[in-house]
């Protein structure tokens, strides 16, 4: 009977192991970085059916911003999110960190795309950020 508890145990450290090094990796793939598309563009793709939605029918048309604008103001909301994120703060809403780098030129879609992210998290979490503009969350 000894023999065979230790066999058991024996079995299942490697196991118990392997389970933790999954974490691991989990905890490492929670980062949102922009990715090139076929076309050489930078792209993001957000997984959320209404984001769609929002974007077609409730966010501001491309055309009423200027790339230097949404690049500012992209920069401060990625910041204010990282930090929501490493906080542990708003962990229903914020569930990754976002990998931008500020010195890329993503271009004006990108930028737009993600600008509209946090107006999206307004929208339908009613998640106040600091770096959206007061025009994009009054229009909700």
């Amino acid at each position: 009977m000894k023999n065979s508890i230790i066999t058991i145990f024996l079995i299942l450290i490697p196991f118990y192991s392997f389970a933790q090094k999954n974490k691991k990796n989990i905890k490492e793939e929670s980062v949102m970085q922009p990715e090139k598309n076929d076309d050489g563009d930078w792209d993001l793709t957000v997984i959320d059916t209404q984001f769609d939605y929002f974007l077609n029918a409730i966010a501001k048309p491309i055309s009423q911003y200027s790339e230097s604008y949404l690049k500012s103001r992209n920069t401060t909301l990625v910041t204010e999110w990282n930090s929501y994120y490493i906080s542990g703060k708003y962990r229903n809403v914020i569930e990754s960190s976002i990998d931008y780098n500020p010195r890329e030129k993503y271009g004006i879609k990108f930028e737009y795309k993600l600008y509209q992210v946090f107006a999206y998290v307004n929208w339908k979490y009613k998640l106040k950020m600091n770096g959206l503009s007061a025009s994009d969350t009054t229009r909700f």
